[in-house]
């Protein structure tokens, strides 16, 4: 395994620092977080970064600063696995948000952290904290909520986390929506780790279903879920934008 600060070495895809991490080392990352003195540290901000994320960076010079900000961009999307490699600094694994939170509930619950569900449609994060709790019976949820992140919602947002005192906020606002909503309240959030996990919510609760292990392996989750929900065509539409600017960095060198 990689070293606390070997972990934090990057890859830079069209603009974009991508920390070459694996799940083994993000949960290491992050628990190393949750031990540093609680008076000395701010709320640490996990994004995982796929190509439509980059797309829209390269568009949004503020969510580009979002993403340089964040204490961990990780790898999330077999696109970002195929350009590290075309630019010669492979890396290991995808960190999605949709494993990531089970992964992360897993040692939240051995080592005795607490965390926070944030997001998603009203009942679907109290499903997703049961199934979790099932699987994890020594899980600690210290709050559910859906709310949104509409600034009007903040005050009794803020007001439930400050009660709960988590350890670890999962905000399921969906892109860029909640990677925008914990940069901009990361310094009054009293998590100590907060990541955006997406669609995750619904994926555990079985809201959606998520493709088949063997459809993800072959890097084809996002063909799954644009059958499954044929309005996301635009959204996909960036995908062979990306590759097409990942082949000219290859090949020129130019972002």
């Amino acid at each position: 395994m990689m070293t606390a600060v070997e972990a934090r070495s990057t890859v830079t895809i069209l603009d974009v620092a991508i920390h070459r991490v694996d799940f083994a080392q993000t949960l290491c990352m992050v628990e190393t977080w949750l031990g540093e003195p609680a008076t000395a540290a701010h709320c640490r901000q996990i994004c995982t970064v796929n190509p439509e994320f980059i797309i829209d960076a390269r568009r949004d010079p503020a969510f580009a600063a979002v993403l340089a900000r964040a204490d961990l961009c990780a790898p999330d999307g077999v696109g970002l696995l195929l350009a590290a490699r075309l630019l010669g600094a492979p890396l290991r694994e995808r960190v999605t948000g949709s494993d990531g939170i089970v992964r992360i509930s897993q040692r939240a619950a051995e080592r005795g952290w607490r965390i926070f569900l944030l997001g998603a449609a009203p009942g679907v994060a109290e499903v997703t904290a049961q199934r979790l709790c099932e699987r994890y019976p020594a899980l600690q949820v210290a709050g559910i909520h859906s709310g949104s992140p509409a600034d009007a919602d903040w005050p009794a947002i803020h007001a439930l986390l400050q009660q709960a005192r988590p350890d670890i906020l999962f905000v399921a606002y969906g892109h860029p929506r909640q990677d925008f909503w914990i940069d901009r309240h990361r310094h009054e959030l009293p998590a100590r780790v907060a990541i955006g996990v997406g669609g995750a919510f619904d994926f555990v609760a079985g809201v959606s279903r998520r493709a088949p292990r063997w459809v993800q392996r072959l890097g084809l989750e996002w063909l799954h879920r644009l059958l499954r929900e044929p309005w996301r065509w635009r959204r996909m539409m960036k995908l062979p934008h990306f590759a097409l600017l990942v082949a000219r960095q290859a090949l020129t060198g130019r972002t």
